[in-house]
């Protein structure tokens, strides 16, 4: 499975991107069951966020749904800060 996340928005609006090939990895099992709660849980459109937020969107195996702080749910969370720390 892979596992894309682009943050943009922000104080300084700069974009970031980050991707996780769970293939192979041991917890594969786990990001597979977050990354689909997060993908049936997703927005198809961008929602609109606060000033200085950050938006995201979440590709998943080549599915996008779209979300933006505040209100990210817990999976969302957990998801897009995995993958922007462990991800290249």
């Amino acid at each position: 499975m892979r596992i894309q996340v682009r943050r943009t928005g922000g104080f300084a609006g700069i974009e970031r991107c980050a991707e996780v090939d769970t293939s192979g990895r041991p917890d594969a099992g786990r990001w597979q069951t977050l990354a689909e709660r997060v993908i049936a849980a997703g927005r198809g459109t961008p929602p609109s966020g606060v000033p200085d937020g950050f938006g995201y969107e979440i590709t998943v195996d080549g599915r996008t749904v779209y979300a933006a702080d505040p209100r990210l749910s817990e999976e969302q969370r957990e998801l897009i800060t995995r993958v922007l720390k462990e991800g290249a």
